[in-house]
């Protein structure tokens, strides 16, 4: 019984010590490879924000169209590999992680994702400072702290689940939606709504992508809002809609597994 708990404790553990900042702070120097250096977060991009939306709007309006051609049906996996290879030139999805007890992982599945592209998006509600998220919180390891301290809830169970359909069921515009609530399933329609299950990045397994925040521009077509795995906590039409982008640091061939870098110093 004590071996079984103790077991159990372990596995929690090397899931929740990349979060724990003494653990972190104790490991500097042993886990270097593990951090990425900030010097200047409205500089530090791999990535320009035009590119992240032509990347976005490119794959979202085959989305759109195929719901056009049959809105009846949902694409199965191999139609939205279909589509995102031919806007992107390669495929991700979730599955059994190459590491051990890391659970599921994100792999690129088909053809090749070059340096410097979009691979994938870190869906969840958004929080402001002072917006309450203690509940929602306790057990969870998918909420993601952004540089200016916005945290975004990438949940897809519980209660994080239940408050993200309520809120993205309460913003719409007239006939539109403005988010998607197909990542809290197994079969989501935006094929890069899985980066809250990419893992972290160790001393043998070097980071391949990296987290960049991105805004969404108020001229983001509103008909292609539907496909943004993103909503914000508070319904607030002043401040634009944060994104999290998981953008690639070199090529990444088809069967590699994305590592990101769960921890950064900003400067």
């Amino acid at each position: 019984m004590i071996k079984a708990l103790f077991k159990a404790f372990a596995l929690r553990w090397k899931s929740y010590r990349h979060r724990f900042v003494p653990w972190i702070a104790l490991n500097l120097q042993k886990n270097e490879r593990t951090l990425r250096q900030v010097k200047d977060r409205s500089r530090d991009k791999l990535v320009e924000d035009e590119e992240v939306l032509r990347a976005l709007v490119c794959l979202f309006t085959r989305l759109l169209k195929r719901q056009r051609e049959l809105p009846r049906s949902t694409p199965v996996p191999a139609e939205r590999d279909a589509l995102m290879l031919n806007a992107l030139g390669f495929c991700v999805a979730r599955k059994r992680s190459s590491l051990p007890f890391a659970g599921n992982g994100v792999f690129v599945t088909q053809g090749r994702a070059p340096k410097g592209t979009v691979v994938a998006m870190y869906p969840g509600t958004i929080y402001q400072a002072g917006e309450p998220i203690f509940f929602q919180s306790i057990r969870n390891p998918f909420v993601f702290r952004c540089i200016d301290g916005v945290l975004i809830d990438g949940n897809d169970r519980a209660i994080s689940k239940t408050v993200y359909r309520s809120c993205s069921g309460r913003d719409r515009l007239g006939p539109f939606p403005l988010s998607d609530c197909s990542w809290l399933t197994s079969d989501p329609v935006n094929p890069l709504a899985v980066g809250q299950y990419v893992n972290n990045c160790s001393n043998e397994k070097a980071a391949n992508v990296c987290y960049q925040e991105y805004d969404v521009p108020r001229r983001f077509p509103l008909e292609l809002r539907r496909f943004l795995p993103n909503v914000n906590y508070r319904a607030d039409t002043r401040r634009p809609l944060r994104c999290v982008v998981l953008v690639s640091l070199r090529d990444i061939d088809c069967g590699e597994e994305l590592f990101s870098n769960y921890y950064t110093i900003v400067h």
